[in-house]
């Protein structure tokens, strides 16, 4: 492992001149100090207090999720995290970031600079800077949703599959056929996934995949103004949402295109936000145990950081059967 010694001699500059880099001294350059930190990064140097047991501070790297109250879908991910830090005496920072902080510093150089001994990423898309530089890093880092092939990078999650699986059988057993997938924004893994659990679900049990009853949408209400008049006429009677607030859009404009749930349409959602109960009617949805999520991340970074490479985790989900879906009209 790099001393800051081999620092120093790789840069040809003093010894106090590398430390004042590292630890965030205000009497050198800025450039200096990027220049150091991203050698540190290049040479494998790790910082002593990173690596001390009981000293640890890690973060929680936030893209776009919500996670401010307990209405998001964010929040009980964030609590269940920082529960598990607690009891292992680990400070954890929740940090919001964006497409401009991560092309200004590198990943590996803003957690070697900040002291941070790993982190965990909410939010992210496939083609965000800090994803594509995670297939280098050698930084335990757990994300939610996103795979990468790095040792150093897990993933964890709620089982897709098996959650569109519940969400089809049970509309199936309702005797629905044409069953539409109103589904999540693309560049992200988790919507790929589903995409492919709905069609080998309507596959499973001899249901037809009628790609007009197929779309991408975004994880907010307002999308499925788009496309549920398109599901209506190519002659849907139940919608899958890839989330509850999909979910909220839809029942919200099926009622204004004059249409009753479930009587007219079934709509199942994916999350059990604390929405679900309340909409009208009360939304069908498989749940996601989002405090346990949070404390899988935290106990799959601290192996990480441990150096026990854990590749993915995923949480069995639930099907919570409430007044949105009934029986095929």
């Amino acid at each position: 492992m790099a001393t800051i010694k081999d620092i120093a001699d790789k840069l040809g500059i003093a010894v106090s001149t590398v430390s004042k880099g590292l630890n965030g001294a205000n009497d050198i350059s800025e450039k200096t100090r990027q220049l150091v930190l991203d050698t540190a990064v290049e040479m494998g140097y790790a910082s002593k207090k990173v690596q001390k047991p009981g000293k640890r501070k890690v973060c929680i790297l936030v893209e776009t999720m919500e996670y401010d109250n307990i209405d998001q879908f964010g929040y009980e991910i964030v609590v269940g995290f920082k529960l598990s830090a607690a009891r292992h005496h680990c400070d954890v920072t929740v940090i919001p970031t964006n497409l401009n902080m991560q092309t200004q510093e590198k990943y590996d150089s803003y957690m070697l600079k900040h002291g941070y001994s790993g982190s965990f990423l909410l939010g992210f898309a496939l083609h965000d800077n800090y994803i594509n530089q995670l297939c280098k890093t050698s930084v335990p880092t757990v994300l939610l949703d996103n795979y990468i092939p790095n040792k150093h990078v897990g993933y964890v999650g709620t089982d897709g599959y098996n959650g569109i699986d519940l969400a089809v059988k049970h509309l199936y057993e309702y005797g629905h056929k044409n069953i539409a997938l109103l589904n999540g924004s693309k560049n992200s893994l988790v919507t790929n996934e589903r995409y492919q659990a709905f069609t080998q679900s309507m596959e499973h049990y001899s249901l037809k995949v009628n790609p007009n009853l197929i779309a991408n949408g975004y994880y907010v209400p307002e999308c499925a103004k788009d496309y549920v008049g398109s599901f209506i006429k190519n002659g849907a009677t139940a919608i899958v949402c890839a989330s509850d607030l999909i979910a909220s859009g839809v029942i919200a404009e099926l009622n204004r295109l004059g249409k009753c749930v479930p009587l007219d349409m079934s709509v199942i959602g994916f999350d059990d936000l604390p929405i679900a109960q309340h909409l009208t009617p009360t939304l069908t949805t498989i749940r996601q145990d989002r405090v346990a999520i949070g404390k899988s991340a935290f106990m799959m970074l601290d192996e990480l950081i441990g150096g026990v490479s854990i590749s993915k985790l995923l949480l069995k989900p639930e099907l919570i059967i409430r007044n949105s879906t009934g029986t095929c009209p």
